[in-house]
């Protein structure tokens, strides 16, 4: 057994996370959204949508200071990637005159008490229509309007990292970090031995914080001479 943790954000209504959770920051740049002519809606997964997405992951090769994986994707590949847990997804939509500039997908528990943030993603040149606080803000409102008491997003922290960009802007949106246990259970004399070497752990939880930041640092600076003008991606 190790620990891990997710990032929750604990919902009641949302007025509650407007007034109470966020601070005024945030709380301004939801608004400032809505001024710069942002619309925020949930929508269905159509070919309208499968476009779109397919326009925003098609902006940029490099996405937070790396390679961007779905860059270029056929369109029948994302939506099979779209698809998945068609029954129980919810997407939210942000359209800036009438394009769509950023996107969520919210996967619901048979449950109905927790939705998974799977997807999110906003087109970097409307980056100052912040359109991403306003999605998140539309998500918060439809986990709250369907009683659903959390929204999960990922890891606050991974591995050795404890703080970026990314955990910074959960947390500013009202994500906290909760510590889960996480348990591994060797089934052959293989997963005895690799269980018993760390060798479940990928590569990156072997390299020292300081090393790792230096390789994305210099990484960094690598796409930003070969992109130049998407270092910031």
């Amino acid at each position: 057994m190790e620990m891990d943790n997710m990032a929750v954000l604990p919902i009641s209504t949302f007025d509650d996370w407007m007034t109470n959770t966020i601070n005024f920051k945030v709380r301004n740049k939801v608004r400032k959204a809505a001024k710069n002519g942002v619309v925020i809606q949930e929508v269905p997964l159509d070919e309208n949508l499968i476009q779109g997405i397919s326009t925003i992951y098609n902006e940029s090769p490099i996405r937070q200071g790396r390679r961007f994986r779905h860059y270029r994707k056929d369109l029948e590949t994302l939506r099979r990637m779209k698809a998945s847990f068609a029954d129980c997804s919810i997407f939210i939509g942000a359209y800036f005159e009438g394009n769509l500039i950023g996107f969520i997908k919210l996967v619901v528990d048979e449950h109905r008490e927790q939705a998974g943030l799977m997807h999110i993603f906003s087109m970097m040149r409307h980056r100052d229509k912040a359109p991403t606080n306003a999605l998140i803000a539309q998500a918060v409102k439809s986990c709250a309007e369907r009683g659903i008491r959390n929204l999960w997003y990922a890891n606050m922290s991974y591995g050795k990292k404890q703080t970026d960009s990314l955990a910074e802007f959960k947390r500013h949106n009202g994500f906290q970090k909760v510590e889960v246990p996480r348990y591994f259970v060797p089934l052959t004399t293989a997963g005895r031995i690799a269980l018993r070497f760390g060798l479940h752990h990928g590569l990156a939880d072997w390299i020292p914080e300081p090393i790792a930041a230096r390789y994305r640092k210099v990484r960094s600076i690598w796409y930003a001479k070969r992109f130049p003008g998407l270092q910031d991606a």
